[in-house]
């Protein structure tokens, strides 16, 4: 066995790697604070998303790595995060607090994208990144009941506060006008609204500000995309044949504004009986799977239909935070962290990019 020294360390742990970066955590600078006392380890390991789906994973193998050739007492192993950053001048102009920005779009109504939204919002959260969750769909405002807020935000220093709850910061058109009250406006209105909500609202530092957007892909939705600097997208679908020709308008309406699509998330996937627990796949299955196929995106889950989803939406009490529901909640909460990967996994390439160009230059 080899002395505990801080270089055996790190050559010990270049065994471990980060399965969607396809490199060892020691070249990926994930390792920190090495610290030694006598026989006894502790050094961090900073991720970057504290929504890791590998999260607990790679803490095993590491010490599995260190144990196998070094000879130590106790290791301790502290997970951290700093959420990677989507470079873009655009964002940095209007949203410079916010780190990336992702849009949960549908190629049609009525397959549960503002509830997706919301609860994708709520795990990101639950897992400690700073989130916000804007209410971009101005002519049907369901967040402000799906997250049980009222009350109109405050004004501070000539900006509007985004209300909070559960951690996630929210703003939406139903803050701001009666709810009796049909909003009847033009693509321009409505997207100058969006605007306002990046550039008159103060959302502070977040790693993620998740955008619920109208259904569909009309000029509506397509001005909003390129309003909006994203860092890229989510399409929810159904699992429906139909699905795939939605799915497809959705992954078009992104490809014009080259926006990235980070994954397809398949809603109501099936409805299990809770009584004697027989699958019944009322609007068929794997839609959203073969269309994430045929278009080369990744499949992000499903999420079967759950009468306590609705429930939650109701009461304003998304199902990822209700300890009844732990086995459903994990279903999304695993969505969410698919999903933060693929974030990742988009900011590393970006960055390699230039030095990639360089290369190629030389």
């Amino acid at each position: 066995m080899k002395q505990l020294t801080e270089a055996n360390v790190l050559e010990a742990l270049k065994v471990v790697k980060d399965p969607d970066l396809h490199r060892d955590i020691v070249a990926l600078n994930f390792v920190r604070n090495v610290k030694i006392d006598g026989r006894n380890l502790s050094f961090d390991i900073e991720l970057t998303t504290p929504a890791c789906p590998v999260r607990d994973e790679l803490k095993a193998q590491s010490e599995r790595a260190i144990r196998s050739t070094i000879d130590v007492g106790e290791v301790n192993i502290e997970m951290t995060s700093n959420v990677t950053r989507h470079t873009n001048q655009q964002k940095e102009a209007v949203l410079p607090g916010v780190r990336n920005t992702i849009a949960v779009a549908s190629g049609k109504g009525g397959v549960g994208k503002s509830t997706v939204a919301v609860n994708l919002a709520v795990a990101l959260a639950k897992d400690g990144a700073k989130v916000g969750l804007v209410d971009a769909d101005v002519y049907g405002p369901s967040i402000p009941l799906m997250m049980g807020l009222t009350g109109r935000p405050m004004v501070k220093n000539q900006r509007l506060q985004p209300m909070e709850k559960y951690g996630v910061k929210v703003m939406s058109i139903g803050f701001l006008v009666d709810p009796m009250q049909a909003v009847i406006w033009r693509g321009p209105m409505a997207s100058g609204a969006v605007k306002q909500f990046m550039s008159d609202v103060d959302w502070g530092e977040l790693d993620y500000l998740v955008f619920d957007l109208p259904p569909g892909t009309g000029d509506i939705q397509l001005t909003l995309v390129q309003t909006i600097p994203l860092t890229g997208a989510v399409i929810v679908t159904t699992p429906q044949d139909i699905s795939l020709a939605d799915a497809r308008k959705g992954f078009v309406m992104f490809q014009k504004v080259n926006v990235p699509v980070f994954g397809i998330v398949e809603n109501m996937s099936y409805y299990a009986c809770t009584h004697c627990g027989h699958r019944e796949e009322i609007f068929d299955n794997g839609g959203g799977k073969r269309a994430a196929e045929e278009l080369a995106v990744p499949f992000l889950g499903e999420i079967p239909i759950f009468t306590s989803i609705r429930v939650g939406g109701d009461t304003g009490k998304p199902i990822v935070l209700d300890e009844r529901y732990t086995a459903q909640g994990d279903i999304i909460q695993t969505i969410a962290r698919n999903l933060a990967a693929q974030i990742s996994i988009r900011n590393a390439q970006q960055e390699a990019a230039p030095a990639i160009d360089i290369q190629l230059m030389q």
